[in-house]
């Protein structure tokens, strides 16, 4: 029997794009953000030699630091993507600048940018930890309340987990000081369905992360707008920041055994 062709989606990340005419720490964040829907499209769209995504998912910090126009700015972007794009918010996003640009986006009975999206590789969970006001992330009682019923409901489905904030320390200290701020409450609501949590997808760190959580497979990818610097001292610390690495985006490839995250890195843009 021949077995099915691999599913494929893509995660994009902290795209941080500013009003028209703005920059971001000197950087043009909208150009390079660009340039990555541009090499989106020309390797995996028609005629690409790359194969068409199911989706992309975006984990989060979308705007410089939710401006309206900043997000018809990113939806007029979306549209060059050969995909469907689905978007979480992050700590630089607004959520109700959000839904105004995106009227047509999921939303939860409480109003949160959560959904549970069926695919070939299993139920995508995608949560929503802005806490406004905060760069931490949190899940409330009523997130977590959708989460676990949503886990509840799907019987043995095998299920991807998506969310900007990562829920454990990575050991950089000024990115541990707002991770997510409910970690604990997250596991709790999880480990009954630990055996079918293939893989989590998070944001937030500006970095490629591999690794695990509570034996959880998990990754990231730099994004677009700008790299924070790897430094594993102890103690408080200012994050540094590398402004000039390539921005770059994930490939996420599923087979029946198998999870396979690439990174793809472009050249330079927007310096």
């Amino acid at each position: 029997m021949t077995a099915p062709a691999p599913f494929h989606l893509l995660h994009l990340t902290d795209l941080h794009i500013p009003p028209p005419g703005e920059l971001l720490h000197g950087l043009d964040s909208a150009a390079r953000a660009a340039a990555v829907v541009d090499d989106i499209a020309r390797r995996h769209g028609p005629g690409g030699d790359m194969p068409l995504p199911g989706f992309a998912v975006l984990t989060g910090d979308l705007t410089r630091d939710g401006e309206p126009a900043a997000y018809l700015r990113l939806r007029d972007l979306l549209r060059g993507l050969p995909c469907p794009a689905h978007l979480l918010l992050g700590n630089h996003d607004d959520r109700g600048a959000f839904r105004a640009a995106f009227p047509d986006a999921p939303v939860d009975a409480d109003g949160f940018v959560q959904q549970a999206l069926p695919s070939a590789a299993g139920l995508c969970l995608m949560l929503d930890t802005l806490d406004a006001g905060h760069a931490e992330g949190r899940l409330c009682d009523r997130r977590l309340a959708w989460l676990s019923a949503r886990l509840a409901e799907s019987g043995e489905e095998r299920v991807l987990l998506f969310l900007h904030h990562p829920p454990m320390p990575v050991g950089i200290a000024g990115m541990d000081l707002i991770a997510l701020r409910d970690g604990p409450a997250l596991w709790a609501a999880l480990a009954p369905h630990r055996t079918r949590i293939r893989h989590i997808f998070h944001g937030h760190l500006h970095r490629p992360i591999a690794g695990s959580w509570h034996g959880i497979p998990l990754f990231s990818t730099r994004g677009s707008a700008f790299d924070v610097a790897l430094d594993l001292a102890p103690g408080p610390r200012q994050v540094s920041l590398a402004l000039r690495l390539p921005p770059s985006y994930g490939v996420i490839r599923f087979a029946e055994d198998s999870i396979i995250a690439h990174t793809r890195a472009l050249p330079p843009v927007g310096t």
